[in-house]
């Protein structure tokens, strides 16, 4: 097959995975700005390289490149916990953009190897110029342990040809087990790591709130004003005072700024 004929045919599954990418990061901003949790860390993606799935092929025996092989295009998720896993899964199960073809829990059932992932198989729609096509698309989530031992286990499958020896392959058991282990602790102490979290992001969204609001100040010609609001806003910084006095120190610029605009409008 000629190198034009391969970009014809894996276009569509480029175009998957730009538009799942975007679709899961827009999820996790939607979870961030109305202040909750979300479940999504990160998101990345990628389709098969032209030799993986020439190689993939050959040992399926796959007469039909597109039918048979799911992970031509692939979208990875991270999450910092199990539970969020179960809750992506979720997620997915409900929307109407996508339709699942198959599910694999290598949590519960996990690989001989120690490998520890969710696997959804999704069939995608993707409109092309010459009409809409249906593609196939694996997505995988994942804990941030579970995604570092896959990682250091692909790169030793790289080195050896995928035939580790029995010696590192017990080795890389033992370290599955132990990043498993690590996942089931911060699982214990979710609900802390949560409300923490939680707590820094509102911390974040009132400083960016209060520093929008001394700009408009600056804006609006009160540039004393604004230089008074930003040094108080520094000191409660460099206190670590916590999130109550900046939302206060909020609210008071707000209502400047509505008694500068009413002042404004009598002149």
């Amino acid at each position: 097959m000629q190198y034009e004929d391969w970009k014809a045919i894996l276009a569509p599954y480029n175009n998957a995975v730009e538009e799942l990418k975007v679709k899961f990061k827009n999820i996790r901003k939607e979870f961030l700005e109305r202040g909750d949790y979300s479940p999504i860390e990160f998101v990345t993606g990628r389709t098969k390289k032209i030799a993986s799935i020439v190689a993939k092929a050959k040992k399926l025996n796959a007469t039909d490149i597109e039918a048979e092989i799911e992970d031509i295009a692939g979208i990875r998720i991270m999450c910092q916990f199990v539970e969020d896993i179960y809750t992506i899964v979720d997620l997915i199960r409900n929307r109407t953009d996508m339709t699942i073809i198959n599910e694999k829990d290598y949590i519960k059932n996990y690989k001989e190897s120690g490998y520890r992932s969710y696997h959804v198989i999704i069939s995608y729609p993707i409109n092309t110029v010459d009409g809409s096509k249906e593609v196939t698309c694996e997505i995988q989530i994942r804990t941030l342990a579970m995604n570092f031992w896959a990682t250091i286990e692909h790169s030793l499958k790289y080195k050896y040809e995928h035939y580790i020896p029995d010696t590192l392959a017990v080795r890389l058991r033992r370290a599955a087990d132990a990043a498993f282990l690590l996942d089931q602790e911060m699982g214990e102490i979710r609900e802390d790591i949560m409300n923490a979290q939680s707590m820094y992001r509102m911390r974040e969204l009132a400083v960016k709130d209060v520093l929008d609001r001394i700009q408009e100040v600056r804006e609006l010609g009160y540039t004393n004003n604004a230089i008074q609001y930003q040094r108080r806003l520094d000191m409660i910084q460099n206190s670590m005072e916590d999130v109550k006095e900046i939302l206060q120190l909020k609210d008071e610029i707000g209502s400047k700024i509505e008694e500068i605009k009413n002042h404004k409008m009598k002149e």
